[in-house]
């Protein structure tokens, strides 16, 4: 369905792109069903989202809000939840594990992780 009334490029020179008032009016109408964002319905349809907010505002309609009052009830009632986490160290978590593969060779060098700086030293030297 070719929607524009006018070719878009004309030899090496490009012209402005004239979109149909029922085009606009489909596109507007799209943007006004609830959880549509106005980008995504612009990118299905090959027109910039800018252009597409100027239509909706041109229309005399509202752009869609996030406000609490336009969400359903089970989202605007929602409320921080604490988590509690996990604070014992694990005893392996505070070393620096390297592994090194070379065929059917593995070699595992593990670092406490206070000596990181020297970890970093060996596993340049090594790389080089």
């Amino acid at each position: 369905m070719n929607t524009i009334e006018a070719a878009a490029v004309k030899g090496d020179r490009r012209r402005r792109r004239r979109h149909t008032d029922e085009f606009k009016a489909n596109l507007v109408a799209a943007c006004s069903r609830p959880g549509v964002s106005i980008a995504s319905v612009a990118l299905a349809n090959g027109v910039n989202a800018n252009l597409l907010r100027r239509w909706i505002e041109q229309g005399g309609q509202r752009l869609p809000s996030v406000d609490p009052v336009d969400l359903p009830r089970d989202q605007a009632k929602a409320a921080f939840v604490p988590v509690q986490l996990d604070t014992t160290p694990s005893p392996t978590a505070s070393d620096i594990r390297i592994e090194l593969k070379r065929g059917a060779t593995t070699v595992i060098v593990n670092w406490p992780s206070s000596a990181v700086a020297a970890s970093a030293a060996w596993l340049r030297e090594i790389l080089r």
